[in-house]
């Protein structure tokens, strides 16, 4: 197998989507809406423009995927009081099931592709995936919001 860093990257980072997305298809939730969902559990009702920063997204996708969850109840729109131009969205108990299964089947996946990994591999992993990202955002000056 080839090793250079961009393959095996690619090829990592595509059988886990792969691995994972399998078992969204059951929920009803498409590609790159399930990490809306768990952000938008975890910090509350936001702007999509928010979400579109955070993950690095172009806000006219996440609007589409706004609008599809919205239509399988997964979220629900409602004006923000404090700039009536604007929509917060929020996640339903729908959306909060479905992003809870999401993280479990990441967490799944995960533990299959770092099995055999010491804990102090699996930290300076995440540390040199980390840092290779950063290297990247300030490299292409885009801003880690």
């Amino acid at each position: 197998m080839e090793r250079s860093f961009h393959i095996l990257l690619y090829r990592a980072f595509h059988i886990q989507r792969k691995w994972v997305r399998a078992g969204m298809q059951k929920l009803g939730v498409g590609a790159g809406q399930p990490k809306l969902l768990v952000y938008l559990s975890a910090h509350g009702p936001c702007h999509q423009r928010e979400l579109a920063n955070y993950f690095d997204v172009d806000p006219a996708n996440v609007s589409r995927m706004m609008d599809s969850l919205e239509k399988g109840g997964f979220v629900v729109r409602r004006v923000d009081e404090q700039n009536r131009r604007r929509d917060l969205v929020e996640v339903t108990e729908t959306g909060r099931q479905a992003g809870e299964a999401w993280r479990t089947r990441c967490h799944e996946v995960e533990e299959t592709m770092l099995r055999g990994f010491a804990p102090e591999e699996r930290e300076h992993f995440a540390d040199y995936l980390l840092r290779a990202y950063q290297n990247v955002l300030e490299e292409t000056g885009r801003d880690q919001t």
